[in-house]
């Protein structure tokens, strides 16, 4: 199995940056795509920013112009920094890679966002 471990959530006050990471390790065959989702209080988990191994990205209309997304293809990394955050950023964050076989799945980091 691919193994998910996430780093870089915490406390910031609005307006303010943070810069998440994940490293994928284990059973690799091949990541065709690694991204970040995010579940507030009383929501769905949902789509915040995806990166293809070609480089590709995409965005969520809620973060788009504020977070982006890189990746290091060799590291198995996956980045989101996180720009102009404000209180309706709360919420953890899920770090996904998905290969041709399933989709493997972090543990979560909390961002909250304080006024």
């Amino acid at each position: 199995q691919v193994q998910l471990v996430e780093s870089g959530g915490g406390l910031v006050q609005a307006g303010g940056s943070l810069k998440l990471s994940c490293a994928a390790s284990g059973r690799i065959f091949s990541i065709n795509a690694m991204a970040w989702y995010r579940q507030a209080p009383g929501n769905q988990r949902e789509l915040g920013a995806r990166i293809t191994s070609g480089g590709r990205t995409n965005y969520a209309d809620s973060v788009k112009g504020r977070f982006a997304i890189s990746r290091d293809n060799a590291k198995n990394t996956v980045y989101l920094q996180m720009n102009s955050l404000n209180p309706e950023d709360t919420a953890v964050y899920y770090c996904n890679a998905k290969e041709t076989t399933g989709d493997y799945w972090g543990q979560g980091t909390q961002v909250t966002v304080s006024s």
